[in-house]
This record gives C-alpha cells, sequence and structure tokens, in this order.
C-alpha cells in the first residue's frame, strides 16, 4: 500500500495520535494546482463540452518524490453524471486518441488484461471491460480474409482472477502470458479507490506508467509496469471505491481524531452495479476502437 501525501490544504485526520494520510490511486488528486508547472512534474486542463481532461506527467524522480507516482503521462477524464449516449460516445473518442498516442507507434499484438474480482461488484471492473474487448490473436490470417476483416490487429485478451482464488500472483499469471504471447504492449484494467466521493464513477484514468493491483485499498500486490514486464504497460480505470476514513474526516472537519475503526472501511455507491455497467463500457470500447482503428465501435461490437 502507497500512502500518498496528499496536497497542502487536505484536513487533517488522526488516529489514536497518529496523522493518517488519504488513500487514491487518482495522480489529480495528489496535485490541487493544474495549471502550473512545479518542479518535475507538469500539468494542464482541457475542456470538451461538459468533459474534463486533466493531464499530468512525472517527467523525472524529483516529480515521483512530489507526486508519490512513477515517472508517465496520467490522464484524468472528469465525466458527467450518467447521461445520454451522446456523452459517453465523446468519452470514447476523447480516451481512444490518448490511449492510441500512449501505444507503441510500431503495434503488434497488444495483450489486454482485467484485474479484479468478479464476484464482488467495487472490484469486478476489471472483468467486465475485457470480456467485451475482442480477441483476435486466435483467429488465422486467410479466415480473417476469406470474411473482409484482414485489418483486424491482433489483440488477446486475460482476466486472472485474484490471488485468493488462484493461489498466483496476478504478476506471474501476466508474465506467463507475456512470454508466450510477446505482446508489443499491456493495457491493464483496474476498480481504483478515489479520495473525494463526488469522483466514483464519473472519473477515468489512463496512464502509461502501469499499475499496483490494491494499492489504492491498501492490499498492493506486485507491480504489472514496464520494468517487471518488459514492455510498455498502459492502465486504465475507474475508482469505485473510497476510504470511510475520508468521508468521516470531511464530514467531523479539521483535526478530526477519528477510532481506529474506521481507517480499514471503504465505502461503495449503491448504484455501483450502473456504475460498473456504464464504466465497463466506456473502457471497452475505448480500447476497441483504438485497437482496431480500421472498424468503427458498431463493427466491432457486431463480431463480439
Amino acid at each position: 500500500m502507497n500512502y500518498f501525501r496528499i496536497s497542502e490544504h487536505i484536513l487533517k485526520i488522526y488516529i489514536n495520535g497518529d496523522i493518517m494520510n488519504f488513500r487514491t490511486d487518482l495522480a489529480c488528486e495528489l496535485k490541487t494546482d493544474l495549471n502550473k508547472k512545479t518542479g518535475g512534474v507538469s500539468a494542464k486542463e482541457e475542456k470538451y463540452g461538459e468533459i474534463i481532461i486533466n493531464t499530468i506527467t512525472v517527467e523525472n524522480e524529483i516529480g515521483e518524490r512530489l507526486l508519490g507516482k512513477p515517472k508517465g503521462t496520467y490522464y484524468t477524464f472528469t465525466l458527467p453524471e450518467y447521461s445520454e449516449n451522446s456523452t459517453d460516445n465523446i468519452t470514447v473518442k476523447l480516451i481512444c486518441t490518448r490511449l492510441r498516442h500512449l501505444l507503441p507507434k510500431k503495434q503488434g499484438t497488444v495483450l489486454v488484461v482485467g484485474l479484479g474480482n468478479r464476484d464482488i461488484t467495487p472490484d469486478a471492473l476489471g472483468p467486465f471491460a475485457s470480456k467485451n474487448v475482442l480477441a483476435t490473436r486466435h483467429i488465422r490470417s486467410e479466415i480473417l480474409a476469406e470474411n473482409d476483416f484482414e485489418d483486424l490487429k491482433p489483440v488477446a485478451v486475460l482476466a486472472p482472477g485474484v490471488l485468493g482464488k488462484t493461489g498466483i500472483e496476478t504478476l506471474e499469471i501476466i508474465k506467463g502470458a507475456v512470454n508466450t504471447v510477446k505482446p508489443s504492449a499491456v493495457i491493464v484494467i483496474d476498480a481504483f479507490a478515489a479520495r473525494s466521493a463526488e469522483r466514483l464513477g464519473k472519473t477515468v484514468q489512463l496512464a502509461s506508467s502501469g499499475i499496483c493491483p490494491g494499492s489504492g485499498v491498501g492490499n498492493s500486490r506486485k507491480a504489472v509496469n514496464g520494468e517487471s514486464l518488459g514492455v510498455p504497460v498502459i492502465s486504465i480505470g475507474v475508482p469505485t471505491v473510497v476510504d470511510a476514513l475520508t468521508l468521516a474526516g470531511d464530514a467531523a472537519g479539521e483535526n478530526a481524531n477519528l477510532p481506529q475503526s474506521i481507517s480499514e472501511m471503504f465505502v461503495t455507491p449503491r448504484e455501483i452495479d450502473l456504475i460498473i455497467e456504464r464504466s465497463a463500457k466506456i473502457i471497452s470500447e475505448s480500447i476497441n476502437a483504438a485497437l482496431q482503428p480500421a472498424y468503427t465501435i458498431d463493427e466491432i461490437n457486431d463480431l463480439l
């Protein structure tokens, strides 16, 4: 678990007299001044109608120490409340464009990995999204040509489950797949934790630095990144939980002293089923659009 130092104005929360830091997987919540360059971190904000895109770049080791995140580019898409499909269609196009920017220029097979536990709804984003990513690596080229799909790019999809069910570290499973498939890049999908309850289900983070599964909820596993796999790793996810410490601290105010029991509790919205459904659709369609540029989303959906 990485405990990050959140920006200066965050409330101080005490448990048994010790200051507790908030948990978050979102780079944008670790830096509040998104319009200035500070040390090794640069940031900018763009608006596309109701959608806000914050881009944070951690440029060097100084930036890593300042933000508590590894070097890389972090895109945060802040979305409106669940609305008409037109808004989500725009979101897909915006995410797709930036995902293509992070992918290697010489793109071979791409391995898409859906992390999480499909039996626990707030943690099921990865498995739910990955099952709607079009897998094509197994289709022979002559079959593709016969059916006028010769422009389909090779994609492999994996949902490795969780250590408690498989007895195998997630990284070990992914490494085995990488050694076999030899992808040019890996895209990892996971559910995140947020500092702000307002971001649950309404934020997508896309990053070039990989991921440390479970870090936001204090159950950190081995990092899935370029260093551990030997290929570029791109992470994408949506926050689905916020820790109870954050909510209680916001309600109690400055210098709140809270009981120990609250520090390991997490809260998820009651409409989490809809959040997972919407988020999985946005992510899977964004990945399909980025990996299969010769086809429309509707054409890809017809092949699933």
